[in-house]
């Protein structure tokens, strides 16, 4: 199966993604889109036959321990999920360069 991303589909993505490509963008842009497609159409022909649907990689971590980042023989296990201490609210506001108080103000990003 061949990936043949037409321009006025670059464009259409382009525009559903609020991107604002340069008309020497587009070449570019249609290129990677049909690679993405070429590779996902490469992962289709993959035989999956008796693979169990996974919904969360940490299922395949049943060996979890209060260790970060250890190795016990069946690869890397997370951390166990508890409360800790963080950072401190006051001191971290004291630091920001604008607040409410209560959270960080940050410039507006997206013009729409």
């Amino acid at each position: 199966m061949s990936a043949n991303v037409s321009m006025e589909e670059v464009e259409r993505v382009a525009e559903l993604a609020n991107l604002d490509l340069a008309e020497d963008e587009k070449p570019s842009m249609q290129r990677d889109l049909n690679s993405i497609l070429e590779y996902v159409a490469q992962l289709n022909e993959l035989d999956t036959a008796g693979i169990e649907p996974m919904a969360q990689v940490s299922d395949l971590l049943s060996h979890l321990d209060d260790s970060v980042g250890q190795d016990d023989g069946h690869g890397v296990s997370l951390r166990a999920d508890a409360f800790r201490a963080s950072l401190d609210r006051a001191r971290v506001m004291e630091e920001a360069p604008e607040t409410d108080g209560a959270f960080f103000k940050t410039p507006k990003v997206i013009e729409r």
